[in-house]
């Protein structure tokens, strides 16, 4: 059950070993950093909190024992951030700021802790029924966060539960154990979703969410999102799949239909053809290859869609065209002009997105060594655009390309 209370009395109350992660976003002011996590960690025997700043490209970190976060928290809140987000085995937790400062806190706790008084008891936490408390020796704080600097890894999507189409799709056994030869798929899909929790903050809250996956091929990340949308998060989502390859579509088709899936839908066709919809809040494109991950950038830009999420794959296109005399004894070794040439390519569609007023950033999707194509562009639209068009048409005389998004875009600014 929701409800309205004091910001500082509700954190007191998850500042503790079972708090899982906080999301500070949407600053107020220029200088503020553009997302604040926090998460528990344990140092040397002792609970911290941890907060990351996300300031460009950089990010900084600060740890903090608990009364400290409660000052940092309750500052950031009250004077520099709209929205906060908060994620804890004792519940959940939203806070809204109005332009006025006026401060909206929704709660919601687990069932276990919905009547205990906030700030109480929070210090020595029971297990529920069947759960197992960690010791010292064990890392002194159980299953909820293995707190140490080199914890092993917690998934959104976590071992021992059972995923019904992870089953079928043969990532997980029955009793909800990784398979160990499609592990490394297992960790794509949980790294993915975190991404998508990262961004959750930009998309809407009071309307069903619009999602649209370009080349979605065998949908294990289709599924994963609607399964993290609808079933984890509890949100009004609707996502439609695209592929060229119609038995897939059939054959996840019938998947969604088994699960029932009623918002999940999957299409045939082309993306540079599409055009069965008229707006999208979130464009997702995961190893469309070469120019067609261009014209799912096009078509997301053109939808003003919130966040896009893009996996490029194969980008041949500036590898046959890029040519210059300076570069030529570079140029002649195949595969570092290959190599070249898709970084080349994602850094101009990350600059041109920027220039449409898309806040980007080229992260590491997985690491190198399970896939080499590796890099994703996280782009959430802020309708401030970079003045950089003088940079990327002197980028594109130099290494002599003409790439599709340019084409298909233009660059705003130019006379």
């Amino acid at each position: 059950m929701a409800e309205e209370l004091c910001l500082r009395d509700q954190l007191d109350f998850f500042l503790n070993e079972r708090l899982e992660q906080i999301v500070i976003s949407n600053p107020r002011k220029k200088e503020a950093a553009q997302k604040i996590r926090i998460r528990p960690l344990s140092l040397r025997g002792e609970l911290v909190f941890q907060a990351e700043e996300l300031r460009g490209k950089q990010a900084f970190h600060r740890n903090m024992p608990k009364d400290e976060a409660l000052e940092y928290i309750g500052g950031a809140v009250a004077e520099e951030y709209k929205q906060l987000e908060l994620r804890s085995g004792l519940g959940t937790m939203q806070v809204l700021v109005s332009k006025a400062g006026k401060q909206t806190v929704k709660v919601k706790k687990t069932k276990a802790f919905e009547k205990r008084p906030a700030g109480e008891g929070t210090a020595k936490i029971q297990a529920a029924p069947g759960e197992r408390r960690g010791g010292a020796s064990e890392g002194g704080f159980g299953r909820y966060a293995s707190l140490e600097h080199n914890r092993r890894k917690r998934y959104i999507l976590e071992e021992g539960r059972p995923v019904l189409f992870l089953i079928d799709l043969g990532i997980m056994t029955g009793e909800g154990k990784g398979v160990r030869a499609y592990y490394d798929k297992f960790r794509q899909i949980n790294r993915f979703l975190e991404f998508i929790e990262d961004i959750l903050p930009e998309l809407p809250k009071d309307r069903e969410i619009r999602i649209i996956d370009f080349g979605c091929g065998k949908s294990y990340l289709t599924f994963a999102m609607y399964y993290y949308f609808r079933e984890l998060r509890g949100c009004d989502a609707r996502i439609t799949g695209l592929d060229l390859k119609q038995e897939v579509i059939e054959y996840c088709g019938r998947l969604a239909e088994k699960y029932g899936y009623e918002k999940l839908q999957f299409l045939h066709g082309d993306i540079a053809e599409f055009n069965g919809a008229e707006q999208a809040d979130m464009v997702v494109t995961l190893h469309a290859c070469d120019t067609a991950t261009d014209y799912a950038l096009a078509k997301a830009v053109g939808w003003n869609a919130s966040v896009i999420l893009s996996v490029p794959c194969c980008q041949h296109e500036l590898n046959r065209q890029i040519g210059n005399d300076l570069m030529k004894p570079v140029f002649r070794y195949g595969i570092v002009k290959e190599r070249m040439a898709a970084l080349y390519t994602d850094a101009l569609r990350a600059e041109i997105l920027e220039n449409h007023g898309y806040r980007t950033q080229i992260l590491e999707f997985i690491e190198m060594e399970h896939t080499p194509k590796n890099l994703l562009l996280r782009c959430v639209r802020e309708g401030r655009r970079k003045e950089n068009q003088k940079e990327i048409r002197a980028l594109v005389e130099f290494l002599g390309a003409d790439p599709t998004l340019l084409r298909l875009l233009g660059l705003q600014g130019e006379t």
